[in-house]
């Protein structure tokens, strides 16, 4: 294959890179911790984690899962919080103990957390007490058999932990009330852990790190198996790709996105750990002033994002005023950045915003934009380090440079399958290695890839992907409801947002009532923003719902 992309490779960024650097997960965070032990690892709320208190902690959580609780090798774990301290001690002392970690969103419902749940086989679950309802509701329909329940304040120290605590319960009523009496609290379990053994376990590169879940086509999301040869392939990916523009100083990177998201999992969690840098976690990006008043603080270089959160943040009078002169790179992924915005982010901070392109497939990253470009593209970016991109059309066959087709990639990020489910695999990565990622691209002469369309019926809302089979069939369940259909339609602010067509069974049913059966099913992003009645649908000669056609007429509508 004739490599086009490495000639817009910026300068100092290697072809290939290696992908036998380390041999797990658990190996690489040994390292970061012996080498960058009194720097600080983790940064939430005020509170500092160092390399080495993050080296006791994870392995005091790591002993409790092993000796304690006394999980098998390979045992999956899920964690099901947003961005606190507790994140990286659960997913750093899962990993170096040799299980399997499974991401949950803590914004599920009990529908969606008792599919991943069952599906995933987790055997313990560590959750934040605000999500302790929904957990309940469900778990005696899981194979889950303990419960480590974290609270807010519980890394914080004493007085401001049990401040916190106090506040988020009885002040701001953010803990609806639950009974999981079985339950362990998160110190109980790392001070049982403190005093009990942690065996050295031997984990392969081939060996599963994480089961993480993408939505399905049949309407249940699926688990992406994603080995340790893949994250780690993908952060040295990453790293080789900063590299050049982070040169060698102490670096903090602003981790506003979720961990349980693949995106600020391997970007932020993993590369940014391999090199030392400080993590500065945002537990709430939704709250702009608190999130902007917590950049005031620190003198962050790096930022990760999507459009929306960047178009929120220059949206903010405080965060414009701010001091970007230690800011080296501003990366934009999960969704399509929008030219406006990035002009924006260029004109308030001085530096671009460099647009990525990846999938939870793919470990995420496989095109990047390199990061010495003067101003936004428009394009995802080239191929990066030991990345092949072709794109073919619908008999496989690669398509001449310049046409369009789907967009396939190959290189040591893409995962090993979907878990349990071989013919949705057998879809997907072809026999040639080459996954196919349902988007619709075309390559220019330098290498460069343009999105221009999407093959599969997937919705992206603000990064996160939503299948309209699973929205489909929630709004199915109602029973006023005789046919469905789901698309994404354009959205200011999130990109798109779900609309829903709908033939009644019931004359008296009404949008608001449909809405409202959705958000006791689905996560807020899945919900439909939009309803429209209709008296038939379009179909094929063979019965078939055209979605795109439906999409085609959302269109033209504005």
């Amino acid at each position: 294959m004739d490599k086009i992309w490495l000639k817009s490779y910026q300068k100092g960024v290697p072809a290939e890179i290696d992908v036998h650097e380390f041999q797990s997960l658990g190996e690489l965070f040994e390292k970061s911790v012996t080498q960058y032990r009194d720097r600080v690892a983790y940064i939430n709320m005020g509170i500092e984690l160092t390399y080495g208190e993050l080296d006791k902690l994870s392995r005091d959580f790591a002993a409790y899962l092993q000796s304690v609780l006394k999980l098998p090798l390979g045992a999956r774990v899920a964690i099901m919080m947003p961005n606190v301290l507790q994140y990286p001690i659960s997913i750093f002392g899962a990993l170096r103990a040799g299980y399997v970690v499974v991401n949950v969103n803590p914004l599920y419902t009990p529908r969606e957390l008792e599919h991943q749940l069952k599906d995933s086989g987790a055997e313990v679950i560590v959750i934040l007490e605000n999500f302790a309802v929904t957990l309940e509701q469900v778990l005696a329909r899981t194979p889950v058999k303990h419960v480590v329940m974290a609270r807010l304040g519980d890394m914080l120290g004493f007085p401001k932990g049990a401040v916190v605590n106090f506040v988020v319960k009885y002040v701001k009523k953010m803990v609806p009330a639950w009974s999981l009496p079985r339950a362990v609290n998160f110190r109980t379990a790392l001070a049982k852990g403190a005093s009990a053994e942690l065996k050295s376990v031997k984990v392969t590169p081939d060996d599963l790190a994480f089961l993480q879940y993408t939505g399905g086509t049949t309407g249940l999301s699926k688990g992406a198996m994603l080995i340790h040869r893949n994250i780690l392939a993908n952060l040295a990916q990453a790293h080789a790709w900063i590299q050049p523009a982070l040169g060698s100083e102490q670096h903090m990177v602003v981790t506003a996105l979720p961990l349980y998201h693949i995106f600020a999992l391997t970007a932020n969690c993993f590369t940014f750990f391999k090199i030392g840098a400080s993590n500065l976690l945002i537990t709430n990006p939704r709250d702009i002033p608190g999130f902007v008043a917590e950049l005031g603080k620190y003198p962050f270089t790096v930022i990760t994002g999507v459009n929306t959160l960047f178009n929120a943040l220059l949206n903010s009078d405080a965060f414009c005023a701010l001091n970007f002169s230690r800011l080296k790179v501003t990366l934009g992924g999960g969704m399509a950045v929008q030219k406006a915005v990035a002009e924006k982010w260029k004109q308030v901070t001085g530096k671009p915003l460099i647009e990525a392109y990846g999938l939870t497939e793919t470990s995420p990253a496989a095109t990047i934009n390199p990061l010495d470009i003067p101003e936004y593209t428009g394009a995802i970016g080239v191929p990066i380090s030991s990345t092949e991109v072709v794109i073919r059309d619908d008999a496989g066959t690669d398509v001449p440079l310049g046409e369009r087709g789907e967009l396939c990639i190959r290189g040591p990020q893409v995962m090993k399958g979907y878990y349990n489910r071989p013919e949705e695999t057998a879809k997907v990565i072809m026999a040639d290695g080459f996954l196919l990622t349902g988007d619709i691209a075309v390559m220019d002469e330098r290498g460069y890839v343009r999105i221009v369309d999407r093959k599969k019926d997937m919705i992206l809302v603000s990064g996160f992907n939503v299948y309209p089979n699973e929205v489909e069939d929630v709004v199915a369940q109602h029973p006023g409801v005789l046919e469905v259909a789901a698309v994404g339609v354009p959205h200011d602010k999130s990109g798109e947002a779900v609309k829903i067509f709908v033939v009644k069974k019931d004359p008296a049913l009404t949008a608001e009532a449909l809405i409202a059966h959705c958000r006791e099913h689905l996560t807020g992003y899945k919900v439909p923003g939009q309803v429209e009645f209709r008296t038939d649908l379009p179909k094929t000669n063979v019965g078939k719902i055209l979605r795109r056609e439906l999409r085609d007429e959302a269109l033209k509508q504005g």
